[in-house]
């Protein structure tokens, strides 16, 4: 029988009969309409769900360690332990709007846990690679079936459920998941862990399946009260599979802090190296700075050195020019003076005038002559004086030059410094961290030697509780053998108390035959066997002596005792001997 009872209405949750399963398996009790009214209708629900969520898996348990097999998508306790989770996600979703309808599905909290737990990137991922979901609901429920797959359900939903302040958005404050009964579910998923599924998500129509729970597997009958003896059995076995599986989870975080601690030797071996080379690349710049302004130095003093023998040649260029201005000008004031005092002689001498005309023009070619010369010092001074502005454009040029070389590898220096700068807080951050996971590596290794202790002991108090269980098995062999002894004993001793009276009959008639004490004998006569609990001592009636049970077993009467009473193999063959003789 089927009933769908979570879909009632807040306001009729005060006229729902609702039927509480028990833990075990049995009725608890109903809720009548004023127990309802005094209790909040969202914590009835809770309770409810909650209650339902241990049924469901404690049963998907018990039914999967009895199946024995990896459970499919088609085993009906693990459907209904889907549509219990999915109901339980479902309590206290806030509605979103949109441009189209109203969203109310639980895929929204559920990509949560993508950025809260790395790991749960391959979900999401594939969930989106699938080609038949079209809805978010039937994103969620795939998602619900990979994490069970993945035996990794607890951990993601602890995740999401710890982000209280990321829930609020997709759930109302008295939502389950917004709860403590949310924590509660989450801790009994890790039950879970012991269960293998292969479940085919691809070809399941997830998005149109009808969340609907079965009641009637979760009703016990009489035939399974009964059974606590295979319940005691079921949880021992799973709390040595519980425990294996943390040895191997310690195991495998041992492995994977090995690993880690490899690759960061590996990376501090790199960045060593990479270290070394910036260093040597540094040393290597710097000592091509220091021969840059070793060289800048000598140009710089090579450009003086030119400048200053070029301003000396200027200055004793200019001072030569200077010389020869003024003698020149001299020579042409005297020429003047001459023609002057010539003009005032030509006047009183014609004679003298064609000599005076060859002394102009002699004159005349001398300062053609110094004309000449000075424009020639004029241009090789113009000349100097632009070769000294080239040499001054060129030592400029140059400098400019030097300067920005050396701009630039000041510029790769500091770039330099600062990678080395950064390698060097690299190399310490790594060590730190090298440091952290090798007393993290030492605290798992401590740990695991630790639980290897335990398991040798384990195994220690096995063998000696098997050895104890052989030693229980023989001492109560023994213990049969001795009790089935005292039985014999115990009959012997009632068959004793009534022949006391015919043995001291049988003493007055025999007296000249001794009756061998108890404490003399410890071997048969006959068979020379050692008495013991299980082989006890029997006196012959006749001789007096001690036999065993297997050579004292024959009777006959005596002439003491009338009553056939217990005779040796001897005594009886003796006696028979007897009376055979003595017959007719």
């Amino acid at each position: 029988m089927t009933f769908q009872v979570w879909g009632w209405r807040r306001e009729d949750a005060s006229q729902v009969l609702a039927w509480v399963p028990d833990a075990e398996g049995g009725r608890r009790g109903v809720l009548t309409r004023r127990s309802l009214a005094t209790k909040d209708p969202t914590a009835v629900e809770r309770a409810n769900l909650l209650n339902m969520a241990k049924l469901s898996i404690k049963g998907l348990i018990e039914s999967a360690l009895s199946f024995g097999r990896t459970l499919d998508s088609d085993y009906p306790p693990l459907q209904q332990f889907f549509v219990v989770m999915e109901h339980c996600l479902k309590h206290g979703l806030k509605v979103r709007k949109s441009f189209l309808s109203y969203n109310k599905t639980i895929w929204g909290p559920l990509e949560l846990v993508e950025k809260l737990y790395p790991e749960a990137e391959e979900i999401g991922a594939s969930v989106r690679d699938l080609p038949g979901l079209k809805t978010p609901l039937g994103r969620a429920r795939a998602w619900l079936r990979l994490a069970l797959m993945q035996k990794k359900m607890a951990d993601y939903l602890r995740c999401l459920i710890i982000q209280r302040d990321l829930l609020s958005e997709f759930y109302e404050y008295h939502a389950l998941m917004m709860e403590e009964e949310g924590a509660v579910i989450v801790g009994l998923l890790v039950g879970l862990n012991v269960i293998d599924a292969n479940l085919c998500v691809k070809g399941e129509d997830l998005d149109s399946q009808v969340g609907v729970i079965d009641f009637s597997m979760y009703l016990k009958n009489e035939e399974d009260i009964g059974n606590k003896e295979r319940n005691v059995q079921i949880a021992a076995i799973l709390d040595q599979k519980n425990y294996v599986e943390e040895l191997n989870r310690q195991l495998n975080t041992v492995s994977s802090l090995h690993s880690r601690v490899d690759s960061l030797e590996k990376s501090n071996t790199k960045l060593i190296e990479e270290l070394a080379i910036a260093k040597n690349n540094i040393i290597k710049l710097q000592e091509e700075n220091h021969q840059l302004r070793s060289e800048n130095k000598l140009i710089l003093m090579k450009t003086q050195q030119h400048l200053e023998v070029t301003k000396v040649d200027v200055e004793t260029e200019l001072q030569t020019y200077k010389h020869s201005r003024q003698g020149l000008d001299e020579m042409y004031n005297e020429a003047r003076r001459q023609l002057r005092d010539e003009s005032q002689l030509r006047q009183g001498s014609e004679d003298g005038l064609k000599e005076k005309n060859e002394i102009i023009a002699r004159l005349e070619e001398k300062t053609n002559k110094i004309t000449a010369a000075m424009r020639q010092l004029e241009q090789r001074l113009q000349q100097a004086e632009k070769a000294q502005m080239e040499a001054e454009d060129e030592d400029e040029k140059y400098l400019q030059e030097c300067l920005s070389k050396s701009d630039s590898l000041q510029k790769q220096i500091s770039q330099k410094e600062k990678q080395l700068v950064q390698l060097e807080t690299d190399l310490k951050i790594e060590k730190e961290w090298r440091q952290t996971l090798q007393e993290d590596l030492q605290k798992e290794k401590d740990a695991l030697s630790h639980l290897r202790n335990e398991t040798q002991q384990i195994i220690s108090l096995k063998k000696e509780f098997l050895n104890l269980q052989d030693e229980n098995q023989q001492l109560k062999k023994i213990y049969h053998e001795q009790e089935q002894a005292l039985q014999e004993l115990g009959n012997k001793l009632s068959e004793s108390k009534l022949k006391i009276e015919d043995i001291k009959e049988a003493n007055k008639a025999l007296q000249g035959l001794v009756w061998l004490k108890d404490k003399e004998a410890t071997h048969c006569k006959l068979c020379e066997k050692e008495f013991s609990l299980s082989k006890r001592k029997h006196h012959c009636r006749n001789c007096g002596e001690i036999f065993c049970n297997a050579c004292s077993d024959n009777e006959l009467p005596l002439p003491s005792s009338p009553k056939p009473v217990r005779v040796c193999d001897s005594c009886h063959a003796l006696l028979i001997q007897r009376c055979s003789s003595n017959l007719p």
